[in-house]
């Protein structure tokens, strides 16, 4: 069944990609091969930014995947965590000081960001950290992370400076170039694979934490595991196109009904319709028109999570009652 899955998403998204780059405000017809700088805005605008939304579409629906099976938890999401608000934190830092004006540092604040945060998020749960001080600790560090970018967009220096922080956490891949792509790819991919190196662990835990510890799993290396995986995959995504939320959320729902429910065999599943799920959604924004420019991707998956998960709540409700 996995393998079957797998083969369809891949082919799924081979379709999908020469049609992400066909589309857009300026349309190109492949008959038409004459069309006025098609070349230019094939290789260094569209393609670009579709390779992006793949790497960053893998990244966020393996962590969503890897932290539902962690938490037991259906309505977890990557930013519980704190990581993604960490990363965001730095970014802001970054627009706030100037340094943003430089290419490479506010990727590099942001990472920087996401960093502290995963280093903050180990030192409070502790080596003996139970899940649900590990929680607790990732919504302490959003918290603060949130309250500082909102007293730092209150203290802004210029204007200029709070209308660039407020229009970078909305989250985009518009004018993103091979440049993000390059700095994302290599966290983002070695997150993945220390996702996949927990998903036999987050099987045993499955069965409950006594279980898994007398099946063998030790929870500070899992612990370990779950903060590296996320922090690199989440923390790169915000490094290069600011927040973009729901995905880790949405897409194992899709996909799960469609394995044996083992987080192991949702991982890499996840990652591809994480993939696709940000590719068509960045793709619908470029062609919507809108008279003040493209529709934000962030706020785009903000409309579409937030009816998804009002619907999981109720579900859940009915399965209660």
């Amino acid at each position: 069944m996995n393998q079957r899955l797998i083969l369809i998403l891949l082919l799924a998204i081979a379709v999908a990609v020469p049609l992400s780059l066909l589309a857009g405000r300026v349309w190109i017809d492949p008959l038409v091969p004459e069309t006025r700088n098609a070349s230019v805005i094939l290789m260094q605008l569209r393609l670009p930014r579709a390779v992006l939304a793949l790497v960053l579409g893998a990244g966020l629906g393996a962590a969503g995947a890897a932290m539902q099976g962690f938490l037991r938890n259906p309505l977890a999401d990557p930013g519980l965590f704190g990581i993604a608000p960490g990363a965001a934190l730095g970014a802001v830092l970054s627009f706030w000081t100037g340094y943003a004006a430089s290419a490479y540092l506010l990727p590099v604040f942001a990472l920087v960001g996401a960093g502290g945060a995963m280093a903050l998020l180990a030192l409070i749960a502790g080596r003996e950290g139970g899940v649900a001080l590990f929680t607790l600790a990732g919504l302490m560090i959003s918290s603060l992370a949130g309250a500082l970018m909102s007293l730092a967009i209150s203290l802004s220096p210029t204007p200029f400076a709070m209308s660039e922080i407020v229009t970078w956490l909305m989250g985009t891949l518009a004018d993103r170039s091979w440049r993000e792509v390059w700095i994302a790819t290599p966290f983002t991919l070695a997150g993945i694979g220390v996702l996949v190196l927990a998903g036999r662990s987050l099987d045993a835990l499955t069965l409950g934490e006594a279980a898994a510890r007398s099946l063998g799993v030790d929870p500070r290396r899992l612990q370990a595991l779950m903060i590296a995986g996320i922090g690199l995959t989440v923390g790169a995504g915000v490094a290069v196109a600011g927040i973009i939320g729901f995905v880790g959320l949405v897409v194992p729902h899709l996909v799960r009904p469609l394995t044996d429910r083992r987080p192991s065999s949702l991982i890499i599943p996840s990652a591809l319709a994480g993939a696709l799920l940000l590719l068509v959604a960045d793709c619908l924004c470029r062609i919507l028109p809108l008279a003040g420019g493209e529709l934000r991707l962030g706020i785009a998956l903000s409309l579409l999570g937030a009816p998804f998960f009002l619907h999981l709540l109720l579900k859940m409700r009915r399965g209660l009652a």
